[in-house]
């Protein structure tokens, strides 16, 4: 069933009309996703994507000790309490005992020893002490050689956290690539890296786009298809990206180049991204507060 909140919701996300919308739902059987590819297929949508809605409050850190690094995501209920140091200090220690132990998943980390027990019990002590929900969300702990250089780059105070290796270049450049990173969102660091059945979802509906404009279709997969893979991986791909700090349009992966070097590997957090938010009313938040409830 299509209901108006479900139109509302699709048209928030790409901009086209209600009555579109609507179509687009009763399409798709009110397949919120499927119903954007629709509006994409017939060109009534333009986004690329639909953004993720960025929420949940909290902190993105790194810390390197060495040839050991680690970027975390620890979450908050709010701002607030993401800058108080009860928070901060318990999001450092976290990043310590990842440093010091060879762990791959949350649930490992959460194991491991600390001051206060294990990791769990220091998420869970802290949240009683602060009086608000913390969780622990996701890690990466990366072990560079000697020859290869970490450049880490955190933007408003923790709100993107950027953590990127090279070789054979410095960690000025390594740190100039995270800064873009942060800046650019890429969703890959490689083309390589895009999963085949997602660069074959979006060149569909890019030929969808392009049959409905009437285009003809041997056109298309000649002439246009190919600049359109290229477009995309320029879109999403770190490396392909053109780099932001670059005044010949050269690639993140031409300027790395240019400084003797590749890239082996980048992370970014963006705090809080594909998290739903809690939509509640200021003016009732305060009034609830004033009643004690």
């Amino acid at each position: 069933m299509v209901t108006a909140s479900l139109v509302k919701e699709l048209r928030e996300k790409t901009g086209a009309g209600m009555l579109d919308c609507k179509k687009a739902l009763e399409a798709t059987e009110g397949n919120i996703d499927s119903a954007i590819d629709w509006l994409r297929e017939k060109g009534i949508s333009k986004a690329a994507k639909k953004a993720d809605r960025i929420a949940a409050e909290g902190i993105a850190a790194i810390k390197i000790d060495g040839n050991v690094a680690a970027i975390v995501e620890v979450n908050s209920e709010t701002d607030f309490v993401a800058k108080n140091t009860e928070f901060t200090s318990m999001v450092d220690e976290i990043l310590s005992v990842i440093i010091a132990n060879d762990v791959k998943s949350v649930d490992e980390v959460l194991a491991l020893s600390c001051s206060e027990g294990t990791i769990n019990d220091l998420i869970i002590n802290k949240t009683a002490k602060i009086g608000e929900k913390l969780s622990f969300r996701r890690f990466e702990r990366i072990v560079k050689s000697d020859d290869e250089a970490f450049g880490d780059y955190i933007h408003m105070g923790g709100k993107i956290a950027v953590l990127t290796v090279v070789t054979g270049a410095s960690s000025a450049v390594a740190k100039d690539v995270s800064m873009h990173a942060a800046a650019m969102r890429p969703q890959f660091v490689k083309s390589s890296d895009v999963p085949t059945e997602q660069l074959e979802k979006e060149m569909k509906i890019i030929k969808e786009q392009l049959i409905n404009e009437g285009k003809p279709e041997k056109i298309i997969d000649e002439k246009i298809m190919p600049g359109k893979v290229s477009s995309y991986y320029e879109e999403v791909c770190l490396e392909n990206q053109i780099f932001v700090k670059a005044e010949n349009g050269e690639s993140v992966a031409k300027f790395v180049e240019n400084n003797g070097g590749s890239i082996v590997t980048s992370v970014r957090y963006e705090v809080g991204e594909g998290m739903e938010k809690r939509e509640e009313n200021f003016a009732d938040e305060v009034a609830k507060q004033m009643q004690g409830k």
